[in-house]
């Protein structure tokens, strides 16, 4: 197969190991030689060159041995389950026909690469997936050379592989560029702007494999959804095709030149019968449908998109949640799920209530009595809580899945509120970030009333860097007119959600972290005030914060007052436009500790420190937010101390700096 040119000292193994000791710093033992001695045929796979050593009778039971593995790891430390299910063959196929790095592979999206990780020398880290200074969830270059590209976000491959196959060509570099794409990143119009400038490469050293399991993370939606099903039942092409050679060749002095002319003879029948339309017409040879978990057909046709000299599309058909029957039958269920005992019929452990669920509930509620109000997801009707919505509301026309483009589910909403109906955009923090440029043109230049439920503001956990929420705060505050609530509970969610939809215009923002609200004491639940004020009126110190960190804050403030020091804290609710009235409160204090689950330039504490000034104040002003990083991968609690944003670290900065604060005169 040749390997090609490779790093030196990367190759024992096809891993590196001064990355992962990196990543896994905690290890006793190098982590590429541990045997768990679980799996009678994973044991022994320490890189993709063991793949060719095993017969087929060995590869199923590889395949079988692949899916426990991934059950016993999701179980454990959660994560994305059906998605890797899916795609347990199409993995192995991949890498015996492909020589990883030299050949890349890049996933779309990263959340199904768990088998590539466990074929390249990442065993071990299913053991810690997820977890602080563990293995991503996602693609990562800084963890193995095997993985090409960061992927937390869909639609973003063919982009990517465009990127690295002229790369390779300026480079002079050996090697394919596969790009494994499902059917719900194609729903994004990015992997369109891919496809189209991919299709003008002329040589044969790109590889799209769509990846059809039917569904994103909800249930896939739109016209591309019945141009594929139309694909599916064209016919059984592959089928037929290994069925002849199967056949002619068992046939006595047949020689192979007879078995390749009937091979071509399929191949005309199939462009007469079976032409796929919109994608030969991008450029692409087509190739399929084929079985994603016959490995036999998968190797057949990866070899043979190997041999054409233009760009090719195979379609493989897979199963999310393949051979685990609760995560077949409920794949949106099983997409990303917490720690579960798949004893119990893989039933995951029950949840408590979420900032979702519970705006969910009440959007429903107000729904009922205000037939203007329309709810819109782009792919995440469970995750955001708008299934309550869905089901509520079905057959009426109010509630739509966009798939995955936010940045026509923003500019459809600005055309719902041009005809004077309330639509609600219920999306992930990070996920917003990708309609950026609608938020300013569609729905603020020529004013429209848009609700965005901004779900998993701030830090998310074991996502990691792809998934915080921590810039919305900061683009949305430049864009004119528009607003943002951070509430801090539930029924602070549920009153600024009737804010936004009644007594706020133009676009206007509620966001919300990720779980359940924090435990907060008596006297500092603030019944949803924009400003709420806990202490003295003046003094020497003022600590101000809004959301989730609240709670936060608040166990600090009390620790502190414990300690005998008379400390203010100052709640915003609204956060943006900034209430005139909580900065005339600030200008009351010697010193002001403004505290933020968000990026630290251009957030909420920047500005607030400027209007301080600009209205003369003249003492001392600090700002302790996340400073213009990335966060990696581990809990909230983690992530929220190795920031400094946690109680026991805010009280330590406010003793350390002088809790009583300068007086305004020094």
């Amino acid at each position: 197969g040749g390997a090609g040119r490779l790093p030196a000292g990367n190759y024992g193994g096809h891993v590196d190991a001064g990355r992962m000791n990196k990543v896994f710093p905690n290890n006793k033992t190098d982590w590429r030689y541990k045997v768990l001695g679980k799996r009678a045929i994973l044991d022994k796979i320490h890189s993709p060159r063991s793949l060719r050593y095993l017969s087929d009778a060995q590869l199923e039971q590889l395949c079988a041995e692949l899916r426990e593995e991934l059950i016993e790891g999701v179980s454990a430390n959660g994560g994305h389950l059906a998605s890797n299910l899916g795609v347990v063959e199409l993995t192995v196929a991949l890498h015996m026909v492909f020589r990883s790095p030299t050949d890349q592979i890049v996933w779309d999206v990263g959340h199904q690469c768990y088998t590539h990780k466990l074929l390249t020398g990442r065993r071990h880290g299913l053991e810690h997936l997820r977890q602080k200074d563990g293995m991503a969830g996602f693609p990562k270059p800084d963890e193995s050379i095997h993985d090409a590209f960061v992927a937390g976000h869909a639609s973003t491959s063919l982009s990517v592989a465009d990127g690295l196959a002229r790369g390779k060509e300026l480079l002079r570099e050996e090697g394919f560029v596969i790009a494994v794409i499902g059917d719900g990143a194609l729903t994004g119009g990015l992997a369109y702007e891919g496809l189209n400038n991919l299709s003008r490469k002329k040589n044969g050293k790109v590889i799209v494999v769509l990846n059809d399991n039917k569904m994103s993370i909800s249930k896939n939606v739109g016209g591309l959804t019945k141009y594929l099903s139309r694909l599916r039942t064209a016919g059984p092409y592959y089928k037929l095709k290994n069925l002849v050679k199967s056949a002619l060749g068992s046939v006595p002095h047949m020689g192979e030149g007879m078995v390749e002319a009937a091979g071509g003879v399929l191949s005309q029948m199939k462009d007469v019968l079976y032409r796929s339309g919109f994608f030969e017409d991008m450029g692409y040879t087509y190739m399929g449908p084929v079985d994603g978990h016959d490995l036999t057909a998968l190797r057949d046709a990866l070899e043979q998109a190997k041999k054409l000299e233009r760009p090719v599309l195979l379609h493989v058909e897979t199963v999310k949640g393949k051979g685990y029957p609760q995560a077949e039958n409920n794949p949106g269920a099983y997409h990303g799920v917490s720690k579960f005992d798949p004893k119990e019929q893989g039933s995951p452990l029950p949840s408590t209530d979420s900032f979702s669920d519970v705006f969910g509930r009440h959007l429903t509620r107000l729904a009922g009595e205000d037939h203007r109000i329309c709810a819109v997801t782009a792919a995440m009707k469970y995750a955001t809580g708008l299934y309550h919505f869905s089901r509520r509301f079905k057959g009426q026309g109010r509630f739509f899945d966009v798939g995955i483009a936010e940045g026509h589910g923003v500019t459809f909403c600005a055309g719902l509120a041009a005809k004077g109906v309330l639509p609600v955009f219920a999306v992930y923090s990070s996920f917003l970030q990708r309609g950026f440029d609608q938020l300013i043109h569609d729905c603020s230049i020529h004013p429209q009333h848009v609700v965005l439920a901004v779900d998993r503001a701030g830090l998310v956990g074991e996502d990691g860097e792809t998934h915080h929420g921590v810039f919305d705060c900061a683009f949305l505050s430049t864009i004119p007119g528009a607003s943002i609530y951070a509430p801090a509970s539930y029924e602070e969610l549920q009153l600024c959600l009737e804010k936004a939809l009644y007594q706020t215009k133009g676009l206007c923002a509620v966001r919300y972290p990720r779980g359940a609200q924090p435990l907060l004491a008596e006297e500092y639940i603030t019944g949803g005030i924009d400003i709420a004020l806990t202490g003295p009126k003046h003094g020497k110190t003022l600590l101000v914060t809004y959301g989730r960190l609240y709670g936060e804050v608040s166990r600090a403030h009390q620790a502190l007052g414990e300690q005998g020091m008379e400390v203010s804290l100052l709640k915003l609710t609204r956060v943006w436009p900034l209430e005139q009235a909580a900065v005339e409160a600030a200008m009351a204090f010697d010193r002001v500790l403004f505290l933020e689950e968000g990026i630290r330039s251009g957030g909420i504490g920047e500005h607030f420190a400027l209007a301080l000034i600009e209205r003369g104040y003249r003492g001392r002003v600090q700002i302790r937010a996340i400073d213009n990083r990335f966060v990696p991968q581990g809990s909230v609690e983690e992530q929220l101390r190795l920031v400094g944003l946690d109680a026991a670290s805010i009280v330590k900065a406010v003793l350390e700096t002088g809790g009583e604060g300068e007086s305004r005169e020094g």
